[in-house]
């Protein structure tokens, strides 16, 4: 979750509201996730691999798949550079926590989606796109705590020098990669990456970016308008 440090975007002010924010934004994005799999045209790499793990394994839910997933990279950004790592780190725990808990309620309360002509799916994935983006949005307004997998791609970014897209980029191709094998070593084809999937990459970063245009010609018409200068002073 890179964001530029936009002040007119980015909030810095009370800590309650930020949060109030950032959970909104969880929550949103979970319903956003949730919509984008019942679409069923193809979800993003890192909803494949958790959704795939639960055909693998039914008695655990894409949440806790989720949840263990953030587990596994808030490891794995210790040990890229273990020096870096601070306790506060351990903090993104909590919010990965509640969007693995949030997204398995919105996952049962979207049970009954169930669409039938493509065009109607493909609807619903515009629309599912468009709020997950939302739910990033708020998140990245809110300020606060990266989640283990955006952390392990900022340390990645600090450890190598590279551009943090290209490695967010190399990031969602090997979750696919790992998608697509599990998937045909246990279940004998890959689940869950279709047209959708290339949707997703590409709908979500340009709604993000309309959110941010449109916020910050938001907050700019709320700027106070500069002081007319003093002809006496002239």
């Amino acid at each position: 979750m890179q964001h530029d440090k936009n002040t007119l975007v980015l909030d810095t002010g009370n800590k309650l509201r930020r949060w109030t924010t950032y959970v909104a934004g969880i929550y949103i994005l979970t319903l956003g996730l949730s919509l984008a799999i019942r679409a069923g045209i193809g979800i993003s790499p890192q909803s494949s691999l958790t959704r795939t793990m639960t055909l693998v394994l039914p008695p655990l839910s894409q949440g806790t798949f989720n949840l263990i997933l953030e587990v596994i990279m808030l490891i794995l950004t210790f040990l890229v550079r273990p020096r870096a790592f601070r306790a506060s780190n351990l903090l993104s725990m909590i919010p990965a926590l509640v969007l693995a808990m949030l997204l398995d309620i919105n996952l049962m309360l979207t049970e009954w989606i169930d669409l039938d002509p493509y065009t109607a799916n493909l609807v619903l994935l515009i629309f599912a796109d468009a709020m997950l983006a939302l739910g990033l949005f708020l998140m990245i307004r809110a300020n606060l705590v990266l989640m283990p997998i955006d952390l392990f791609v900022n340390t990645i970014q600090q450890k190598t020098g590279r551009k943090w897209g290209n490695i967010k980029t190399v990031f969602d191709c090997t979750l696919l990669a790992l998608s697509a094998s599990i998937g045909l070593m246990f279940l004998g084809a890959p689940h869950f990456i279709r047209e959708g999937t290339i949707i997703n990459a590409i709908l979500v970063g340009q709604y993000v970016k309309l959110y941010f245009f449109l916020y910050e010609k938001y907050a700019a018409r709320k700027a106070p308008a500069p002081a007319p200068a003093d002809p006496v002073a002239d």
